[in-house]
């Protein structure tokens, strides 16, 4: 049986203008016509009049499974559990039908989504960010214990490696667990004890390390870097993208077009940051080193797009009850205009990803659809309201449908 979505404005995720009233049939789980004139065989009818239909979202930067710091009273296996599969939903129902998970989720949660057990998005897991000693995922606090290293199966933010041999073996442990791609932390950062967002981390050769087991696998590194020296670094060791790129500068910014490096910026995180760190239960101690970098990544953004950078989307949430996914799309389109942040979020970020069957409308692609209340190209902050999401297709399925 087809499932035929009729009536909308089309905006196809490319870039093109949008289509009035093209009527999109979909068998299985791909999409089979597009276009006013397609065929519409007998099956499921949605009439989509007044909204407008784009590619289900893609979030390059999640946290699905990081609902605790480690500052809080700790969790139980089955709260932690819960709370991951609380932040899948969630997620699904902003729009996002894919994500890249960039430290936390293993290769169980994609298993346990795809098996029709928990609803949520696509998860592309790296399992734990690898981090050198002392570096942005070290999240030990200075003269205390270690905290827990997470639960296997559920979440493992990190992993502390140091020197390309235990990095190799730390890279082999990730695949292991199910990663489809790796994450490395190539600077410092925000949200850590011991170090800057200036500082570099990991030498080129360690970084070297990661890449060449990640090529062993058909597979690419992504590396969380502020700093333009720390980009530089991974640029010389082949990593294939950068996120945040806080403090980027015009000669690295050309160094990565050149390279085909692509940039994933957050300016979810930073946004929030100040706003919500008690209900996220942070230490005030962090917020000092968040101030002006929610204007330096607007920033980079400028010159990244101004270098031919590819420019994924990515929010970097963490904590329980992940909402506000949505916010990324209407803080880009305020630099790089309304479907320039839907083209980020949708096409661009399936380059990516490496992923040519998702991220736009098209014949013989996954059939990932959302229909938005309103005119998200008119009015970006439409993005901001998760309730103006109101169908939500992924794989020919409908996860969500809340119109009146």
């Amino acid at each position: 049986m087809a499932l035929v979505l009729e009536g909308a404005t089309v905006v196809d995720g490319n870039g093109s203008d949008p289509r009035d009233k093209a009527r999109i049939t979909i068998t299985g789980d791909r999409i089979e016509a597009v276009g006013g004139r397609a065929r519409a065989p007998a099956g499921q009818r949605l009439d989509l009049t007044g909204l407008t239909v784009l590619p289900g979202l893609i979030d390059l930067h999640t946290h699905l499974g990081v609902v605790e710091w480690e500052g809080n009273p700790a969790l139980s296996p089955a709260m932690t559990a819960a709370l991951l599969f609380d932040n899948c939903r969630r997620c699904l129902w902003s729009g996002h039908t894919t994500v890249r998970d960039v430290g936390g989720a293993d290769g169980a949660l994609p298993a346990v989504i795809e098996a029709g057990l928990v609803a949520g998005p696509r998860v592309l897991p790296s399992g734990p960010l690898l981090s050198q000693t002392g570096g942005h995922g070290d999240m030990t606090p200075p003269f205390t214990q270690r905290p827990a290293a997470g639960i296997t199966g559920l979440s493992r933010p990190t992993l502390t490696c140091d020197g390309p041999e235990g990095v190799r073996l730390a890279a082999r442990q990730a695949f292991r667990a199910g990663a489809t791609q790796l994450k490395v932390c190539a600077s410092g950062g925000v949200l850590s004890h011991g170090d800057n967002v200036t500082d570099c981390q990991f030498t080129v050769e360690e970084l070297r390390a990661a890449v060449e087991e990640a090529a062993a696998r058909g597979t690419y590194v992504t590396a969380h870097a502020h700093h333009p020296q720390a980009i530089r670094n991974g640029l010389d060791a082949g990593i294939a993208c950068f996120e945040h790129g806080t403090l980027l500068d015009d000669q690295t910014a050309r160094a990565m077009a050149q390279a085909g490096a692509a940039l994933v910026p957050t300016l979810t995180i930073v946004h929030l940051l100040g706003q919500r760190w008690q209900e996220w239960g942070l230490p005030e101690e962090f917020l000092p080193r968040a101030a002006g970098l929610e204007d330096a990544m607007f920033h980079s953004i400028e010159l990244a797009m101004a270098a031919g950078v590819t420019i994924g989307s990515g929010t970097d949430l963490r904590g329980p009850r992940q909402d506000g996914r949505g916010l990324e799309l209407s803080l880009k389109a305020k630099v790089m205009g309304p479907m320039g942040a839907i083209v980020s979020a949708t096409s661009a970020s399936a380059k990516i990803l490496r992923r040519a069957d998702l991220g736009v409308i098209a014949p013989g692609k996954l059939a990932d659809l959302i229909a938005v209340d309103g005119d998200p190209l008119a009015d970006p902050e439409i993005w901001s309201d998760p309730d103006r999401i109101v169908l939500v297709v992924k794989d020919g399925v409908v996860e969500k449908d809340t119109r009146t």
